[in-house]
Protein backbone atom coordinates (compact mmCIF):
# COMPACT_ATOMS: atom_id res chain seq x y z
CA UNK A 1 0.00 0.00 0.00
CA UNK A 2 1.68 3.43 -0.58
CA UNK A 3 0.94 5.70 1.75
CA UNK A 4 -0.29 9.38 0.12
CA UNK A 5 0.84 12.24 1.71
CA UNK A 6 -1.13 15.81 2.36
CA UNK A 7 -1.86 18.19 -0.12
CA UNK A 8 0.42 21.08 0.53
CA UNK A 9 2.99 19.31 2.39
CA UNK A 10 6.57 18.80 1.02
CA UNK A 11 7.67 15.33 0.49
CA UNK A 12 10.12 14.35 3.69
CA UNK A 13 13.71 13.82 2.77
CA UNK A 14 15.39 10.63 4.49
CA UNK A 15 17.94 11.49 6.69
CA UNK A 16 21.56 11.05 5.39
CA UNK A 17 24.70 9.85 7.00
CA UNK A 18 27.10 12.19 8.47
CA UNK A 19 27.17 15.04 10.79
CA UNK A 20 24.69 15.12 12.86
CA UNK A 21 22.29 17.84 12.85
CA UNK A 22 23.39 19.91 16.37
CA UNK A 23 27.22 20.03 15.08
CA UNK A 24 28.92 23.40 14.36
CA UNK A 25 32.15 24.98 14.11
CA UNK A 26 32.08 26.27 17.67
CA UNK A 27 30.83 22.87 19.16
CA UNK A 28 34.22 20.91 19.47
CA UNK A 29 36.21 23.75 21.50
CA UNK A 30 32.96 23.64 23.84
CA UNK A 31 32.85 20.02 24.32
CA UNK A 32 36.65 20.57 25.68
CA UNK A 33 35.51 22.98 28.03
CA UNK A 34 32.31 20.60 29.16
CA UNK A 35 35.12 18.01 29.85
CA UNK A 36 37.10 19.96 31.91
CA UNK A 37 34.73 21.26 33.96
CA UNK A 38 33.29 17.94 35.36
CA UNK A 39 37.30 16.74 35.49
CA UNK A 40 38.09 19.68 37.56
CA UNK A 41 34.61 19.09 39.66
CA UNK A 42 34.25 15.02 39.75
CA UNK A 43 37.34 13.77 38.66
CA UNK A 44 38.55 12.05 35.37
CA UNK A 45 37.91 8.64 36.41
CA UNK A 46 34.63 9.14 37.57
CA UNK A 47 33.37 11.51 34.94
CA UNK A 48 31.03 9.72 31.93
CA UNK A 49 30.77 10.89 28.96
CA UNK A 50 26.96 11.48 29.64
CA UNK A 51 27.83 13.40 32.05
CA UNK A 52 30.37 15.72 30.10
CA UNK A 53 27.23 15.80 27.49
CA UNK A 54 24.68 16.76 29.98
CA UNK A 55 27.64 19.15 31.22
CA UNK A 56 27.67 20.77 27.58
CA UNK A 57 23.85 20.42 27.06
CA UNK A 58 24.34 18.23 24.25
CA UNK A 59 23.15 14.52 23.30
CA UNK A 60 26.18 11.54 24.19
CA UNK A 61 25.77 10.63 20.19
CA UNK A 62 27.36 14.21 19.80
CA UNK A 63 30.31 12.99 21.87
CA UNK A 64 30.93 9.89 20.52
CA UNK A 65 30.52 11.47 16.72
CA UNK A 66 33.46 14.26 17.53
CA UNK A 67 35.79 11.61 19.85
CA UNK A 68 34.90 8.56 20.21
CA UNK A 69 34.82 7.19 23.66
CA UNK A 70 36.09 8.47 26.80
CA UNK A 71 39.89 8.01 26.34
CA UNK A 72 39.65 9.32 23.37
CA UNK A 73 38.01 12.68 24.95
CA UNK A 74 40.92 12.66 27.39
CA UNK A 75 43.65 12.67 24.75
CA UNK A 76 42.65 15.50 22.97
CA UNK A 77 42.30 17.54 26.36
CA UNK A 78 44.96 16.88 27.15
CA UNK A 79 46.44 17.07 23.52
CA UNK A 80 44.61 20.74 22.51
CA UNK A 81 44.25 22.36 26.33
CA UNK A 82 47.33 20.94 28.32
CA UNK A 83 50.25 20.79 26.18
CA UNK A 84 49.30 24.05 24.25
CA UNK A 85 49.22 25.69 27.92
CA UNK A 86 52.86 23.78 29.25
CA UNK A 87 54.21 25.03 25.42
CA UNK A 88 53.14 28.58 25.65
CA UNK A 89 55.06 28.46 29.09
CA UNK A 90 57.79 26.90 27.64
CA UNK A 91 58.32 29.29 24.98
CA UNK A 92 58.20 32.61 27.33
CA UNK A 93 61.19 31.55 28.85
CA UNK A 94 64.59 32.36 27.98
CA UNK A 95 67.10 30.96 26.43
CA UNK A 96 70.59 32.52 28.22
CA UNK A 97 70.82 30.47 31.74
CA UNK A 98 73.25 33.07 33.02
CA UNK A 99 70.30 35.59 33.60
CA UNK A 100 68.59 33.27 36.39
CA UNK A 101 66.45 36.46 37.50
CA UNK A 102 64.74 36.76 34.58
CA UNK A 103 64.44 32.95 34.18
CA UNK A 104 62.33 33.02 37.11
CA UNK A 105 60.47 36.55 37.01
CA UNK A 106 59.48 35.11 33.23
CA UNK A 107 58.10 31.20 35.03
CA UNK A 108 56.43 32.92 37.71
CA UNK A 109 54.80 35.39 35.26
CA UNK A 110 53.95 32.87 32.64
CA UNK A 111 52.07 30.52 35.35
CA UNK A 112 50.29 33.70 36.72
CA UNK A 113 48.98 34.01 33.30
CA UNK A 114 48.05 30.08 32.29
CA UNK A 115 46.29 30.38 35.49
CA UNK A 116 44.38 33.64 34.62
CA UNK A 117 43.84 32.20 30.81
CA UNK A 118 42.98 28.52 32.36
CA UNK A 119 41.19 28.63 35.63
CA UNK A 120 40.37 25.06 35.62
CA UNK A 121 45.11 24.06 35.52
CA UNK A 122 45.94 24.22 39.43
CA UNK A 123 42.39 22.04 40.46
CA UNK A 124 43.64 19.90 37.44
CA UNK A 125 46.99 19.55 38.55
CA UNK A 126 46.00 18.79 42.51
CA UNK A 127 43.54 16.77 41.36
CA UNK A 128 44.75 14.52 38.92
CA UNK A 129 48.75 14.74 38.70
CA UNK A 130 49.30 15.22 42.27
CA UNK A 131 46.93 12.61 44.23
CA UNK A 132 47.80 9.00 44.25
CA UNK A 133 45.51 7.12 41.23
CA UNK A 134 45.59 10.65 39.04
CA UNK A 135 44.89 10.15 35.53
CA UNK A 136 47.24 12.54 34.17
CA UNK A 137 50.22 11.76 36.02
CA UNK A 138 51.74 9.59 33.24
CA UNK A 139 51.07 12.69 31.12
CA UNK A 140 53.57 15.01 33.45
CA UNK A 141 56.00 12.07 33.57
CA UNK A 142 56.03 11.51 30.04
CA UNK A 143 55.32 14.39 27.84
CA UNK A 144 55.67 17.77 30.03
CA UNK A 145 58.19 16.68 32.49
CA UNK A 146 60.77 16.61 29.52
CA UNK A 147 59.91 19.78 28.02
CA UNK A 148 59.97 22.25 31.18
CA UNK A 149 60.36 21.11 34.81
CA UNK A 150 63.72 18.89 33.44
CA UNK A 151 64.64 21.36 31.02
CA UNK A 152 64.62 24.37 34.30
CA UNK A 153 66.78 22.18 36.21
CA UNK A 154 69.49 21.79 33.68
CA UNK A 155 69.34 25.79 33.00
CA UNK A 156 69.64 25.95 36.75
CA UNK A 157 72.24 23.24 36.57
CA UNK A 158 74.31 25.23 33.94
CA UNK A 159 73.37 28.52 35.89
CA UNK A 160 75.76 26.97 38.79
CA UNK A 161 78.14 25.80 36.57
CA UNK A 162 78.88 29.84 36.20
CA UNK A 163 78.65 30.81 39.19
CA UNK A 164 75.40 32.71 39.36
CA UNK A 165 73.30 30.22 40.87
CA UNK A 166 73.69 29.92 44.48
CA UNK A 167 75.87 26.49 45.10
CA UNK A 168 74.25 25.55 47.98
CA UNK A 169 71.09 24.59 46.06
CA UNK A 170 70.02 21.55 43.95
CA UNK A 171 68.45 22.18 40.65
CA UNK A 172 66.25 19.86 40.85
CA UNK A 173 64.89 20.93 43.79
CA UNK A 174 65.02 24.55 42.91
CA UNK A 175 62.46 23.50 40.33
CA UNK A 176 60.22 21.77 42.79
CA UNK A 177 60.31 24.99 44.95
CA UNK A 178 59.23 27.07 41.49
CA UNK A 179 55.95 24.68 41.07
CA UNK A 180 55.27 25.09 44.73
CA UNK A 181 55.33 28.86 45.12
CA UNK A 182 53.42 29.42 42.03
CA UNK A 183 50.75 26.61 41.97
CA UNK A 184 50.26 25.34 44.86
CA UNK A 185 48.74 29.27 46.21
CA UNK A 186 46.54 29.42 42.44
CA UNK A 187 45.03 26.20 43.81
CA UNK A 188 44.80 26.95 47.47
CA UNK A 189 44.27 30.59 47.37
CA UNK A 190 40.06 30.29 48.07
CA UNK A 191 41.87 28.67 51.79
CA UNK A 192 44.45 31.30 52.27
CA UNK A 193 41.95 34.26 51.77
CA UNK A 194 39.85 32.78 54.27
CA UNK A 195 42.19 32.07 56.60
CA UNK A 196 44.26 35.37 56.66
CA UNK A 197 41.37 37.72 55.15
CA UNK A 198 43.20 38.49 52.20
CA UNK A 199 40.76 39.23 49.75
CA UNK A 200 43.03 42.51 48.71
CA UNK A 201 45.89 39.98 47.25
CA UNK A 202 45.55 39.55 43.62
CA UNK A 203 47.35 38.27 41.14
CA UNK A 204 49.91 40.99 40.69
CA UNK A 205 50.45 41.39 44.05
CA UNK A 206 51.00 37.27 44.35
CA UNK A 207 53.49 37.86 41.10
CA UNK A 208 55.36 40.10 42.73
CA UNK A 209 55.87 38.66 46.41
CA UNK A 210 56.97 35.72 44.91
CA UNK A 211 59.53 37.20 42.78
CA UNK A 212 61.09 38.72 45.73
CA UNK A 213 60.86 36.04 47.69
CA UNK A 214 62.99 34.11 45.34
CA UNK A 215 65.30 36.90 44.16
CA UNK A 216 66.36 37.11 47.28
CA UNK A 217 67.09 34.04 47.58
CA UNK A 218 68.65 32.88 44.91
CA UNK A 219 71.96 34.93 44.68
CA UNK A 220 75.31 33.34 43.97
CA UNK A 221 76.00 32.59 47.59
Amino acid sequence: MVTKRAPGRPPARPRTPGRPVAASPDLRPRLLDAALACYVRDGIAATSLRAIAREAGVTPALLHYYFGDAQQLREAVVEERLLPAVDTLRESLPVDASDVAGLIAAFVRGVAGLVERHPWLPALWVREVLCEGGQLRDVLLERVGPQLPVLLAQRFAQAQREGVLNPDLDPRLTVVSLIGLTLFPAASAPIWRSLFQASDIGAETLRAHTIALLDRGLGPG
